[in-house]
């Protein structure tokens, strides 16, 4: 029996994003989380698997997450629909940032889908929970998809290390406690897949994580 979800980490970038396509097996429609960089490779690995690219979805706006959108979306036969969180639209339009680094980016096309805390978003016959998790922007989500035991964390949450909070509209404490009430609320063995790093668990982080003890 094939598994419900099929998921494919690429490193992509300078600063070595992980974005993720996510795919229904048996209808091929696939989701590409956080395009970081290199769109036209994620979109030659969707073809390569005779994946269709419907949907991109944004766990937070900074460039280094969404650097990639514009390509990707001119290597579709059709540009996909993008889905952000309202709170981090502002970061979009300032090009996730990317000009406080003196770089310049295509942001890409404007997000439609504009996600809130509780909506199920559907990958095939998966679901996935949209789960605020504000700290590291404003406007931070994670996906959460219980029947196959995955979070996909963006910047929230590391191997043993959290995500930044000293870049505009940042907030430590945010952060600690969308960690706390979004992240250890969940099982221990579901599977964290970060922004940036190798994949962890939810009770790896809860036992070395040493920022996580600050959260309790």
């Amino acid at each position: 029996m094939s598994e419900p979800l099929s998921i494919v980490p690429l490193v992509v970038g300078p600063l070595e994003t992980n974005a993720y396509l996510l795919a229904d097996p048996a209808s091929r429609v696939a989701v590409v989380v956080d395009p970081g960089a290199e769109g036209r490779r994620i979109a030659a690995e969707a073809q390569r698997r005779g994946w269709r690219i419907r949907h991109v979805w944004l766990t937070h706006a900074h460039f280094d997450h969404i650097a990639g959108l514009a390509e990707l979306a001119e290597a579709l036969p059709t540009w996909p629909l993008v889905a952000l969180h309202p709170d981090d639209v502002w970061l979009w339009r300032l090009e996730g940032g990317a000009p406080l680094f003196g770089l310049r980016l295509d942001p890409g096309p404007e997000p439609t889908v504009h996600l809130r805390h509780g909506q199920r978003l559907r990958v095939g016959a998966v679901e996935f929970e949209v789960r605020h998790a504000p700290g590291h922007t404003p406007g931070h989500v994670m996906f959460y998809a219980p029947a196959v035991g995955v979070l996909l964390a963006g910047d929230v949450i590391f191997r043993e290390s959290i995500g930044r909070t000293d870049l505009p509209q940042g907030d430590h404490d945010a952060l600690l406690h969308s960690i706390r009430t979004q992240v250890l609320t969940l099982p221990d063995e579901t599977r964290i897949l970060p922004g940036h790093g190798p994949a962890t668990t939810v009770g790896h982080e809860r036992r070395f994580n040493p920022f996580v003890a600050e959260a309790d």
